[in-house]
């Protein structure tokens, strides 16, 4: 979905720093201070816009099956991290402005809901992890009709259907027990959080960070039995609106930087949460942004079929709606079927079948060893991307805690 011309003379009338009325707060004038400054600035800002723009016209433009994938996903993190560091920029341009009166308090109130989505960045590395379980019982699936040597050519006995009934039986157990909440396999790793690296290399990193990460390790150490997804993003969420027009004169125009960045930060972390298995998941958080801005249109639609996808028959009692996680159930489903109605000696079709069926699965699994790492690296990368932007920000107006 290309951006219009009328979204572009939408963004360029929001950021205008010489009009003189205000027709809505997206028209808002901002004056004050030197005119080549300003020129610059409004350049920026423009451009930001513009490119969170583009992103999200392009996260759009997915087709239904490629939606809510582990690739799509990552992408959706890739956006994220582009958007931060270009807000990051922006803010480091301009700390003589982000001192003053509204941008101090809207910095610091951005920072406040950026540090609720450490948890949420936590509970997802949970759900990564639930869906490693999975993938080792679908590995366990495959080699009981393949063997050790993978050929898949000796003959299929009662012994290896027995076994991968079993696990089916398990993986189906397994993913129902963690609709709505984690597991105890899972609980039990939440001690390994993003904050903590056990990882040599990564020392330099972990020095990098040690003084914000002190500041998180009650917030985002790990996610308790008691926490919810849901209240989460309500909390990240709860009272974001468009900036007044008075912000936006006062800050020459940070203030619609500030909105536009807290917008996709909320929008990315409930597309995770909508994504993959969590803690009392939820996607009922109230998320509208006007469709004038040149990035809402893109964002809204995303936010609707995302909707759409959850009110699937087939959808509704998901534990996520990863793109993955849909095709575990129903390989699963269907290779237990199979698995129920087979007789022997096997019929040379129905052997056919059973084996296009575990190639099947075979499939889903190296999607899945390949997919979910990478994934998970961006998850973290997310979670230290946003200690790093916070500790500057609030250390430049300074509000870092002690």
């Amino acid at each position: 979905m290309p951006i219009t011309e009328s979204q572009r003379s939408f963004g360029r009338s929001f950021l205008n720093l010489r009009r003189d009325s205000v027709h809505s707060v997206d028209s808002a004038t901002v004056s004050g201070g030197n005119s080549n400054e300003l020129t610059q600035m409004e350049a920026e800002l423009d451009s930001f816009q513009r490119k969170v723009a583009e992103r999200f016209t392009d996260l759009n433009a997915s087709n239904s099956e490629d939606l809510l994938s582990l690739e799509w996903v990552s992408k959706l993190l890739d956006s994220f991290l582009s958007c931060q560091e270009e807000f990051r920029a922006i803010l480091s341009n301009r700390r003589s402005q982000i001192t003053k009166p509204p941008m101090d308090r809207l910095i610091a109130d951005y920072f406040e809901r950026s540090v609720k989505a450490l948890d949420v960045c936590n509970a997802i590395r949970d759900g990564v992890e639930q869906i490693r379980q999975w993938q080792k019982l679908i590995e366990i699936v495959v080699t009981a009709f393949n063997g050790s040597g993978g050929g898949g050519k000796r003959p299929l006995g009662e012994g290896q259907f027995r076994r991968a009934k079993k696990t089916l039986i398990e993986l189906a157990i397994g993913m129902l027990d963690d609709k709505g909440s984690s597991s105890t396999s899972v609980s039990q790793h939440r001690n390994r959080s993003f904050g903590r690296n056990n990882n040599n290399n990564n020392n330099k990193d972990h020095l990098l960070h040690h003084r914000s990460i002190g500041h998180f390790r009650s917030l985002s150490w790990s996610v308790s039995r008691s926490w919810s997804a849901s209240k989460q993003l309500q909390a990240i969420g709860n009272n974001l609106a468009t900036p007044r027009a008075s912000d936006v004169a006062a800050s020459n125009g940070l203030a619609v930087l500030v909105y536009t960045m807290t917008s996709v930060l909320l929008f990315v972390m409930w597309a995770l949460v909508a994504a993959i298995p969590c803690q009392d998941r939820g996607l009922a958080v109230h998320f509208n942004v006007p469709r004038s801005f040149q990035w809402g249109g893109s964002v809204m639609s995303l936010h609707d079929r995302i909707i759409e996808e959850s009110k699937k028959r087939e959808r509704k009692n998901s534990c996520g709606l990863l793109r993955e996680i849909d095709r575990i159930e129903r390989s699963s489903r269907v290779m237990s079927e199979l698995a129920d109605s087979v007789q022997f000696p096997l019929t040379e079709e129905k052997e056919v079948e059973v084996r296009e069926r575990v190639e099947e699965l075979g499939k889903l699994h190296e999607g899945l060893r390949n997919g979910l790492d990478p994934f998970e690296r961006k998850v973290r990368e997310v979670f230290h991307r946003i200690v790093r932007s916070r500790t500057e920000g609030l250390d430049s107006i300074g509000k870092l805690p002690e």
